[in-house]
């Protein structure tokens, strides 16, 4: 996992302690996205909502944001103004302009009119209640900011050290380790401070006072590491492996900056999604499937690879496709196919068409049986694959930056009888040949990145493996340096399953 030079200063030291009093911590940057916000107000204060300001931009890191972002100390009338403006823009819209920070951002974002809102707020005298209303209201937002203020308080007691990860640790095993993942797993609300990482063991002899004992890896200890695993992305087998002692050796300073993160990608989407939608978290590489406002459906997918990610776009599906054809980018032709034997390529059926390759319909076409066609410049697109095991994998990032979803022939079947077009589609798939069937209502989808996220009962953390988590940390000044514009890097150029 990447880290940055000691976590943004330890988080703004704390985002200058936990429940954070204003702080300065340099000069404030020209990251706030909305210009209006940044308009001369032409708003006058009485002393009531000049309080109320202070008071809530005071609150600003429950939010996961510094309070000296909008204030520097001593701020009235027109300073204080603009500054309740600012406010209200990051919490209603996001601090940051996402399409600032990627090349690619085609999600449709917030607009919440703030310099209106603010004028409303003053003339009913409610400018607080206002302000703390801006921010989205989800159960998941308020968890995200909860478990960022537990996070940000024990960055000032946090003497964390990374664990050694050179050998990995089995259940029952007896490690010097124990004690300080022990301490991770008590810190994050696994284990209970009365239970202990080596219970007494009345038919051990007693050993002198100065022996170094190392502690036991218990089976109360082993179901507490499960539990962090599968929290963390990481297969819940009980095994301290490196990968999950590297998401134990995580400090509380680089859970609180993904959760800042969060928030603020959390901010930058309209508070009114569609209700019939999918959502795909490409962090996670999982898809839920809304139905009418209503939660109907979660199954894993496989997307993007580290150097070939899938872009955050929202795209309606149009139309399904059964025994799809895949005609082959050119690249991918020339770095994986052009070296294949002609033997290779007729078992996989492959041919050549206007000096394409282009797979034929059939089990082991790489779309596999169904391709859920999308509207979008990028050419992305859901569908099936023959490579079922991939499934089972926890870290799921292995696609050229398209999308395959598990069981996508049953899913595909759920739509079009939502659709009212079941007929047709189950026609088409029993044909062997390439067959379109249109949806009579097209079904937005959105490509999220959410590497911190609640799951409806807990926090989820999963590693940040495009490395745009820094960049926005940049962005809200909670990491060194300033933000730069991401590119789609040139491997993306060639799009594929």
């Amino acid at each position: 996992m990447r880290k940055s030079k000691w976590i943004g200063t330890a988080l703004g030291l704390a985002l200058c302690t936990a429940v954070l009093p204003a702080c300065s911590m340099g000069e404030t940057n020209s990251n706030q996205s909305d210009a209006n916000a940044s308009a001369p107000s032409g708003l006058a204060l009485d002393e009531k909502a000049e309080k109320d300001i202070r008071e809530a931009i005071a609150g600003a890191p429950a939010h996961g944001l510094k309070p000296d972002l909008f204030l520097k100390g001593g701020e009235s009338g027109e300073g204080l103004a603009q500054a309740a403006l600012n406010y209200a823009s990051a919490l209603a819209n996001g601090y940051t302009d996402p399409k600032k920070l990627h090349e690619v951002y085609t999600i449709p974002r917030a607009n919440t009119d703030v310099r209106a809102g603010l004028q409303q707020a003053l003339q009913n005298g409610n400018v607080g209640e206002w302000l703390n209303s801006l921010a989205p209201q989800t159960d998941e937002y308020k968890a995200l900011s909860r478990a960022f203020t537990r996070y940000a308080a024990q960055v000032r007691d946090a003497g964390q050290q990374e664990i050694p990860s050179d050998k990995p640790i089995k259940p029952g095993a007896r490690d010097p380790r124990i004690p300080a993942i022990v301490a991770v797993l008590r810190a994050g609300g696994y284990l209970s401070d009365d239970q202990r990482a080596q219970p007494r063991d009345a038919q051990q002899p007693q050993k002198p006072a100065n022996a170094a004992a190392p502690a036991a890896y218990t089976p109360s200890l082993v179901a507490a590491v499960k539990e962090f695993q599968a929290d963390s992305g990481v297969e819940p087998d009980g095994i301290l492996g490196p990968d999950t002692i590297s998401a134990l050796s995580t400090g509380p300073a680089t859970r609180a900056r993904q959760l800042a993160v969060a928030m603020e990608r959390l901010r930058w989407l309209q508070r009114e999604p569609p209700k019939t939608r999918i959502d795909v978290n490409t962090a996670a590489s999982t898809m839920d499937y809304w139905r009418d406002g209503q939660h109907v459906d979660h199954r894993k997918v496989i997307n993007g690879e580290t150097d070939k990610p899938t872009p955050q776009l929202q795209s309606p599906i149009y139309r399904l496709v059964a025994n799809p054809t895949w005609t082959v980018p050119k690249g991918i032709g020339e770095k994986e196919l052009a070296d294949k034997g002609q033997a290779w390529l007729s078992r996989n059926n492959f041919v050549m068409k206007d000096g394409m390759y282009v797979q034929q319909s059939g089990p082991k076409n790489s779309l596999g049986l169904v391709k859920f066609d999308m509207r979008n410049d990028q050419a992305i697109y859901l569908h099936d694959t023959p490579a079922k095991a991939l499934f089972e994998q926890s870290d799921r990032h292995r696609s050229h930056g398209c999308v395959r979803v598990e069981n996508a022939i049953q899913f595909a079947t759920a739509l079009a009888r939502q659709e009212g077009v079941l007929d047709q589609f189950q026609k088409a798939m029993q044909k062997d040949e390439e067959t379109f069937v249109k949806l009579p209502s097209e079904i937005p989808v959105r490509l999220l990145y959410h590497t911190a996220f609640w799951d409806g009962s807990r926090i989820q953390f999963r590693p940040d493996v495009y490395g745009w988590d820094e960049n926005v940390a940049k962005a809200l000044e909670l990491a060194p340096g300033p933000p730069r514009k991401i590119q789609q890097p040139k491997s993306s150029d060639d799009i594929g399953p």
